[in-house]
């Protein structure tokens, strides 16, 4: 897994070579809306792409993450199907539900069902490199959702250079990265990690959360700024030691949300330790990347800190197994 985080800059640089050549099609229709299908490593890349793209794409982005699609899917929504494997079984109930419904599909894949599918069904599949852990290949799934959307006109072409900026960014930055990650690391060893974002990085702190769950082997929680401003900071009333809280932030957050943390902070300052962990880069596409490289960063070093085999999921591989048998 390591080896994978380190390696994140080129797995973009290659994503970004397969989502150049990759063909697509145009729609018989013109597109109303988007829907992108896809659960945990596979997943997330929807969830930062609708919360990245929010400001200018010029249909509505919606993220499934179960077995149904909602009722409005027809022959003018952009369906993208996202699993690495090819064999997630919600993502693939979704994908025949699309089908009926005549939507435009578009897989992102490494083979398995959902490639069968598309070459028996004829709709457009970006195929991308398989043989490693899903949450491992963000940067492949994240970076096609990109090449989709831009083909089909949803969102500008502008976002090719600001992934090749993002690669330079985090290369240029991975030793500071990695010793940030560190420090971060040390902070949470033995705790529950709280997270806590504005609202445009909730993808990112649930990809953080991910990782810590699945690398590190820990529970943690997020929420989200304003949103816990309405709930959860008022169960911030006892000392807990066994709490830490991150922050993620970046300085073009909405003034209005900036002053919010500022306030929170006050308050949950009295009861747990806090600490601000900030964004760098230009545009939204480098800030997102380089928060996505810092968190991957900080999982496998509290792993290997807490001493646990990272790769391991055998208890998701279990629960796959049971559901097989039903």
């Amino acid at each position: 897994m390591k080896t994978l985080v380190e390696n994140f800059s080129k797995q973009i640089t290659e994503a970004i070579k397969i989502g150049s050549t990759a063909t697509l099609t145009s729609s018989k229709h013109p597109i109303s809306n988007v829907l992108i299908c896809g659960l945990g490593g596979s997943g997330i890349g929807g969830s930062i792409m609708a919360q990245l793209v929010s400001a200018n794409a010029n249909t509505p982005i919606e993220v499934v993450k179960g077995y149904f699609i909602p009722a409005y899917v027809n022959e003018k929504t952009l369906v993208i199907i996202s699993s690495y494997s090819g064999n997630t079984e919600e993502t693939v109930n979704c994908m025949n539900l699309a089908l009926n419904k005549n939507a435009k599909i578009v897989a992102v894949t490494s083979g398995g069902k959902v490639l069968e599918a598309a070459k028996s069904k004829g709709f457009d599949c970006i195929v991308v490199p398989g043989g490693m852990p899903p949450r491992s290949c963000l940067g492949y799934a994240l970076t096609q959702l990109f090449f989709i959307l831009g083909y089909h006109k949803i969102i500008a072409h502008n976002f090719k250079a600001e992934l090749e900026s993002a690669v330079k960014l985090i290369d240029a930055e991975e030793i500071n990265i990695v010793a940030e990650a560190t420090i971060i690391a040390e902070k949470i060893n033995g705790k529950i990690p709280v997270i806590y974002a504005t609202t445009n990085n909730e993808g990112i702190a649930i990809r953080f959360r991910q990782q810590l769950n699945e690398n590190a082997k820990i529970l943690c929680w997020h929420h989200i700024i304003p949103e816990m401003n309405h709930n959860e900071l008022v169960g911030w009333t006892q000392k807990n030691d066994n709490l830490s809280v991150l922050i993620f932030l970046d300085k073009d957050d909405y003034s209005r949300n900036l002053a919010r943390v500022d306030i929170n902070k006050e308050v949950i300052m009295k009861h747990a330790d806090v600490r601000e962990v900030w964004s760098k880069g230009k545009s939204a596409i480098e800030k997102a990347i380089y928060f996505i490289h810092l968190g991957d960063w900080i999982s496998v070093i509290l792993g290997e800190m807490r001493g646990v085999d990272l790769m391991e999921v055998n208890v998701i591989n279990a629960l796959k197994s049971k559901l097989s048998q039903i």
